[in-house]
């Protein structure tokens, strides 16, 4: 199996949504073990979740089940010539559970940041964006600052007034600042930015290294033995990407 290329910032292979409910629990926890040593005994950073169902159809399926159609034979005494029907799958409902992190302020259980990492779901029309996008608006009309990490290329990005088009973004709301927000975007062959986690005033803001923490999900979650380098990454890349990812090999 080739080994893992050299990639200045994102890997775009974690992105394959199989892989990418690993990447996203590892973040999720690894920002979790993290933080809390910073911020303790002042505020304590804890793993949420939200559940709902949605459809396995919309979008791409984090598993496929291929199952062959068995050979049928029939009986009968009529001269009538048997239809040939097209094949087609029907949407099936599933549970979905999304984890995010919550900073709250221990004296008083405030909730003062959430940090959110987009899934695909998040960013494809369904249950997972009308559920992410109700609770993203609940958060912006509130005292609570969010943090938005979208490591995804595919699927429609989260709402923004301005800036420009990138692959990836970072998007910084601070409460006491809105509706102006700090966004950090990023292509495939820039390094992931570091940026600083909004607190209360006064406080100082510990910086996230969001590289550091991928790596270790990946090392974490044993993913060198999954991965295939000699294969294009999934999402595809374009063109002039494919061929720049090919002199990293």
């Amino acid at each position: 199996m080739t080994s893992k290329p050299n990639f200045p910032g994102m890997n775009p292979y974690l992105e394959r949504p199989d892989i990418w409910s690993q990447i996203h629990y590892g973040l999720i926890s690894g920002l979790m073990r993290t933080l809390n040593p910073v911020l303790n005994p002042k505020y304590r950073a804890a793993v949420d979740k939200r559940v709902y169902l949605d459809s396995v159809l919309v979008g791409i399926p984090d598993t496929t089940v291929i199952q062959q159609t068995p050979n049928r034979t029939t009986t009968s005494t009529s001269a009538a010539v048997l239809s040939q029907p097209e094949r087609v799958a029907v949407p099936m409902l599933e549970e979905v559970t999304e984890r995010f992190l919550e900073i709250r302020e221990v004296a008083t259980r405030d909730v003062i940041t959430v940090i959110e990492v987009l899934s695909p779901k998040n960013k494809r029309s369904g249950e997972g964006r009308s559920q992410y996008l109700k609770k993203r608006q609940t958060i912006l009309n509130s005292k609570t600052h969010l943090v938005e990490i979208d490591l995804l290329r595919s699927g429609e990005s989260m709402p923004v007034q301005g800036g420009c088009k990138a692959d990836y973004q970072i998007l910084v709301s601070r409460a006491n600042e809105r509706p102006p927000a700090e966004r950090y975007p990023f292509d495939l062959r820039e390094p992931i930015p570091v940026f600083l986690l909004p607190l209360s005033a006064a406080d100082v803001e510990p910086a996230i290294d969001l590289a550091t923490l991928l790596e270790q999900a990946y090392q974490e979650a044993a993913l060198d033995l999954v991965v295939d380098y000699s294969m294009p990454p999934e999402p595809a890349l374009s063109e002039n990407d494919m061929a720049w990812l090919d002199t990293l090999r």
